[in-house]
């Protein structure tokens, strides 16, 4: 048997392998953003923003599609989601110091003007997530007024 022929027969026996191991899903049964959201008031327009644009990456919850349930994309999109909650998690919001939580709506006001949120790739399969400029305008003056309160006055020396 040739080598290339091998190889192919290993790399499917590990695709099919793939199938019956999959990541553990990232699906919360309790509300997993009611203290962000009471916190940080946001208006049922960016209520909707988030939830289309950022709770499947950044929360407890993902709303998974269909193909989810093939290898190897489950451990693409379960990477990604780690990644999204390492960054920022809506669901962790009420263990954040307010200092944290300023960073944190800092960096979101920052990704989404510079268009690195939501991510290209999410984009792609998620057409309602494709912010445009109102959307965005919309999403970055409520994070800077939800910074007001967090916002801590730099001590003099």
């Amino acid at each position: 048997m040739k080598l290339a022929k091998k190889i192919g027969i290993a790399l499917l026996v590990i695709l099919i392998a793939m199938q019956f191991y999959r990541p553990e899903k990232n699906v919360s049964e309790w509300e997993y953003v009611t203290a962000f959201e009471l916190e940080t008031q946001p208006s049922d327009e960016v209520k909707v923003l988030l939830a289309t644009t950022c709770y499947d990456c950044h929360s407890d919850n993902t709303n998974y599609p269909w193909y989810n349930a093939i290898a190897p994309i489950s451990y693409w999109l379960d990477y990604h989601i780690e990644e999204g909650k390492e960054h920022l998690d809506f669901s962790d919001w009420e263990n954040y110091s307010a200092k944290k939580k300023d960073h944190k709506l800092e960096e979101l006001i920052e990704e989404v003007e510079e268009g690195e949120m939501p991510l290209k790739e999410y984009t792609w399969t998620h057409a309602e997530a494709r912010l445009d400029p109102e959307q965005k305008k919309a999403l970055m003056d409520w994070a800077k007024k939800a910074r007001s309160q967090y916002h801590i006055a730099e001590q003099p020396k």
